[in-house]
């Protein structure tokens, strides 16, 4: 029955999370961008706009111009997630490559850089007055749903073991549809339970920004508005024509 609960709530929760985030991806596509506002000094060229949207996505250049401590805090947490999700990747390949297997170690400190990294960055919610003004209930929950996850992710590791044989078999059998028992232990049904969570809200909500960033006119335009002069419809078709 557990099984049965677990492994369809997981089927749902991702239909959900690619129907949803893969819409949501087509109307940031989708919404016209006529105006040049790209934040100056901006490339001139389509390949300086890929080598800052680099920058941007790994480095977080602009955080790190507009406030170097939210940048770090920022920065550690981001990355270390990175790593962590990397390292979850033994569950769903087998046989396991040998990188996955290598950052094993570096996946469990990275782990500990991930909550640290996040308690920073909530915590100026609570004590950074002009931040706290623009923080609302929902920038709370989703930072205590993502604390929750990597605390209880941790509490496995160091304080309620589970069998994680057992765990990779079940999500190998999601996806070759030949499902496998889940064990029962409290913390690791705490943790799929947070982790299902986090895939249903994730469309709503503001880690959206995740793909967002690839399609902000301030960071996706060249300054080429004298070379490339937009004009809109309505005036070219009102524009007489010449003999």
């Amino acid at each position: 029955m557990l099984t049965t609960i677990y492994a369809t709530a997981f089927y749902a929760a991702s239909l959900l999370l690619a129907v949803a985030l893969l819409r949501r991806i087509w109307l940031y596509a989708a919404t016209p961008a006529p105006l040049k506002i790209p934040t100056t000094p901006a490339p001139l060229t389509k390949g300086g706009v890929a080598l800052r949207m680099l920058r941007e996505v790994t480095l977080f250049e602009s955080l790190f111009k507009a406030n170097k401590w939210i940048w770090l805090f920022g920065w550690i947490f981001h990355m270390a997630l990175a790593v962590v999700l990397l390292r979850h990747l033994r569950y769903f390949l087998q046989p396991v490559p040998a990188l996955i297997v290598l950052i094993q170690p570096v996946g469990v400190l990275a782990g500990f850089a991930m909550v640290a990294g996040l308690a920073a960055l909530w915590a100026r919610r609570f004590f950074v007055e002009r931040i706290r003004y623009i923080t609302g209930p929902s920038d709370h929950l989703m930072l205590a749903l993502l604390m929750a996850i990597g605390c209880s992710g941790l509490a496995m590791k160091y304080l309620a073991r589970t069998d994680i044989v057992a765990v990779k078999a079940f999500f190998l059998g999601l996806m070759y549809f030949d499902w496998r028992p889940l064990p029962a232990d409290p913390a690791l049904l705490v943790h799929l339970t947070l982790v299902l969570t986090l895939m249903v809200v994730f469309p709503f909500s503001k880690l959206l920004h995740a793909p967002g960033v690839f399609f902000s006119p301030s960071r996706n335009q060249a300054d080429d508005s004298r070379e490339r002069r937009h004009v809109p419809p309505s005036r070219l078709e009102s524009t007489p024509r010449r003999a």
